[in-house]
């Protein structure tokens, strides 16, 4: 796998990104990178890099390859779409930019600030800093188990989204309209999967009441762009198992629909 590759020379970087002005979540998922304002610290071609999404979030959410350094503006993608404030867009076109390449991307509580601060982290970032190699074996450690987190997370938390196209299959992103439409996605359908049928509740008790995950219909990387959601139509609960199965890659590359897994499971209980 390309998170797994090792480079000789690779540095490990972690570095701070804001989320309330510039929207990386979509625009790492429309088209899988950021070019990112280089700055005067000396990047290499292969390095790591880390992202630290400030508050309110306070956690490490994205790993990152650089392909590319010391590009000028005229190199690097228009992105000004993702900016929260214009005037902050053009305050950043000057300088050298590097690209970074979306290795994977995951959401967990052991990559908080409390818990980096735990294991090896000196502070809250603000500036780019190499990482400790015990910094860097503990969040490695995290993204690795993140098969666990990616099939299985409590997906109602506001403003959680599925994203398609990455080893990843959860990003959290708080910031997108979108999060209400979740919660009235809930509300609406209720928390009974939508294809098997199967309630938490039901099957575990006190312990699993409300739990459920909410599966995009559409795609978010096939729209390519920002829109509200119609979560009647848009939007669906399902059970982790459903969910999984409807990521899972059929022999022609695509992914199963939810009328063929309904009749899956359909012919399965026969």
């Amino acid at each position: 796998m390309e998170d797994n590759k090792r480079y000789s020379n690779e540095t490990t970087w972690l570095i701070a990104a804001n989320p309330s002005m510039y929207d990386h979540s979509s625009s790492f998922d429309h088209y899988g990178y950021v070019d990112w304002r280089q700055g005067k610290t000396k990047y290499k071609i292969n390095d790591i890099v880390f992202i630290y999404c400030t508050l309110p979030v306070q956690k490490i959410m994205f790993k990152c390859r650089i392909s590319n350094v010391n590009m000028s503006h005229d190199e690097i993608r228009d992105d000004r779409e993702y900016w929260k404030n214009l005037e902050e867009y053009y305050k950043s076109l000057s300088g050298n930019f590097m690209r970074l390449d979306l290795i994977s991307l995951i959401d967990t509580p052991n990559l908080h600030l409390t818990k980096l601060l735990e294991n090896g982290l000196n502070g809250a970032p603000q500036g780019p800093q190499k990482m400790s190699e015990g910094l860097v074996g503990y969040v490695n450690a995290n993204f690795n188990e993140q098969g666990v987190h990616d099939l299985y997370p409590d997906i109602l938390k506001e403003g959680e989204h599925v994203y398609e196209g990455l080893r990843t299959a959860v990003l959290v992103n708080k910031y997108e309209r979108s999060s209400v439409a979740r919660n009235r996605c809930i509300e609406h359908h209720g928390v009974t999967c939508q294809i098997c049928k199967m309630s938490f509740f039901e099957r575990y008790g006190d312990i699993g009441k409300g739990f459920i995950h909410v599966h995009h219909i559409v795609p978010i990387h096939t729209i390519k762009a920002e829109y509200k959601i119609d979560y009647k139509n848009d939007l669906i609960p399902v059970c982790p198992n459903c969910h999984a199965m409807l990521h899972r890659k059929k022999d022609d590359g695509s992914e199963i629909t939810i009328e063929e897994l309904k009749d899956i499971i359909a012919k399965s209980t026969i």
